[in-house]
């Protein structure tokens, strides 16, 4: 490849866009090419199918989306295969990604049981009152990169639950990936216009979010596409929006005996999946009592970190990020951060210029006059040193994002007073920053997201709540504030009238 060093994906050269090309980071052979879709068409369509998806049993959707989990664990190894090879992370990591796509439908279905369940009560004139839900119509999924199944899946499968029709477009970075999972969708009897595959750039995913017959859109990915969307929205408040937009995580250290779970755990939780979660630890803040413990450690241990293509025997521990202008950017932070004040205290290093392999890195910042609020989506993970509990809760919060922040060591009390100040929507205590349960809600405030957490709690914004009042047969009457009504008097008049006349006769 020499100086023609390959990207991750690639637009074809014509104008307009009409191709893309995605290529295995890992290897750089091309993987996967697929003409881009029509927006107007593919919602056209959406559009159309809704009114008969909706008014299906919810039964019937919901026995559809266990057969598409059926499909998943037939061609669950291809699946794994794929992922790795588009993505670049460890199989064995692919795998677990399959097996949480499957899970999605019963944690799913119980959801929506839980969160959007039909009440009924009595109501006046012995009546009843109701409170169901509705689908809000046709659902925008943008996907990420980073697990390219899941995550999208996550939006999907309760859009599908509860009668909405779907447009899905994933990364175009990992089209393949995208254009199995609704393969799967179809495979299982869903209909083709219920749920849909958008084949685009950022060029189709603005168009997908703006378009008129849109009336939501489920966002994963980085604070800035989130934020443009939020924007676009903004004037148009009928329209459901929920971003999940990463974070600038914290990992506070106090007072623990316990130093290679301590290290195990920060480990975890900055460089699993070659720190290309949302949740990943971002930011390691210990107490100075702990610091060169914890700090010898960490390096110790990351230092063992294999990293490797997605097939390397034995395992690797992480792969490859996701293209080589992403290994580029990291690069560039690791050394700004350095020529800013931070002290190096584990190289980032790229062992081939011309493959997105990078080793982790680890970066003292404590002298950095202002460290920069941004999510560094790598395995690159800034250490800061504080005095006390207190600045270790006022460095965690010293952001605008607020998704994740776990505590290390401390005491109940100290892990009290940490859940009640931090700003996080997830708050762990002696287990890493990331690896959410799917069984929770999952999302953040702040740049991190718009306070509609997705996983457990996404049947909330996949359908809204209509209040009704209920009786078999009309029944009302007016008692107050009403004329005396002409007609009925001259009745009552003639009534009066025939009643005489009876009796005289």
């Amino acid at each position: 490849m020499g100086s023609q060093a390959w990207g991750k994906y690639r637009l074809s050269n014509t104008e307009p866009v009409t191709e893309i090309v995605s290529f295995e980071p890992a290897t750089g052979a091309e993987l996967w090419r697929g003409a881009v879709g029509d927006v107007d068409a593919i919602v056209a369509r959406a559009r159309n199918a809704w009114p008969d998806w909706a008014s299906r049993p919810l039964a019937n959707r919901i026995e559809l989306c266990r057969r598409f989990a059926n499909e998943v664990l037939k061609a669950q190894d291809q699946f794994a295969e794929l992922i790795a090879r588009e993505n670049g992370k460890p199989l064995w990591e692919a795998r677990t990604e399959v097996e949480t796509v499957m899970g999605k439908v019963d944690i799913s279905v119980t959801a929506y049981a839980e969160r959007t369940g039909q009440k009924k009560f009595d109501s006046a004139l012995q009546g009843t009152a109701a409170v169901r839900h509705k689908p809000h119509g046709v659902m925008a999924v943008l996907g990420p990169y980073n697990f390219p199944a899941h995550l999208p899946n996550g939006h999907i499968i309760p859009a599908l639950i509860a009668g909405n029709t779907v447009v899905f477009k994933p990364s175009e970075k990992t089209p393949a990936v995208g254009e199995f999972l609704i393969g799967c969708f179809h495979r299982a009897g869903v209909p083709s216009d219920v749920i849909q595959l958008l084949i685009g750039g950022p060029e189709e995913g603005k168009a997908l979010v703006a378009h008129h017959d849109i009336n939501g859109v489920l966002f994963t990915g980085s604070a800035q596409a989130g934020i443009a969307i939020n924007k676009r929205l903004a004037g148009n408040p009928g329209k459901i929006l929920a971003l999940e937009m990463g974070g600038n995580n914290p990992i506070v250290v106090l007072d623990t005996p316990k130093i290679n779970d301590a290290a195990a755990l920060i480990v975890q939780s900055a460089f699993t999946s070659a720190g290309q979660r949302c949740t990943a630890a971002r930011r390691l803040v210990v107490v100075d009592s702990m610091y060169d413990a914890i700090i010898d450690e960490v390096k110790n241990l990351a230092d063992r970190i294999v990293f490797d293509e997605p097939f390397a025997n034995p395992a690797p521990f992480m792969g490859c990020v996701i293209d080589n202008n992403a290994a580029d950017q990291l690069m560039e932070s690791f050394l700004y951060l350095l020529s800013h004040g931070g002290k190096a205290i584990k190289h980032m290093q790229r062992p081939d210029n011309d493959k997105p392999f990078l080793s982790p890195g680890l970066i003292d910042v404590t002298a950095m006059k202002e460290r920069p609020d941004v999510e560094l989506f790598g395995p690159l993970l800034q250490v800061i040193r504080v005095p006390d509990f207190a600045a270790a809760i006022a460095e965690a919060n010293y952001t605008r994002f607020g998704l994740s922040a776990s505590l290390i060591g401390g005491s109940p009390q100290d892990y009290n007073k940490f859940w009640a100040n931090v700003r996080a929507g997830i708050v762990n205590w002696n287990r890493p920053t990331n690896g959410a349960s799917s069984k929770a809600p999952f999302g953040g405030l702040g740049l991190s997201g718009n306070h509609r957490p997705a996983a457990y709690y996404a049947a909330d914004y996949c359908a809204y709540p209509v209040a009704s009042t209920e009786m078999d047969q009309p029944r009302a009457s007016i008692g107050v504030g009403l004329r005396e009504e002409r007609r009925r008097k001259r009745r009552d008049v003639q009534d009066d009238e025939a009643t005489q006349h009876g009796s005289a006769s």
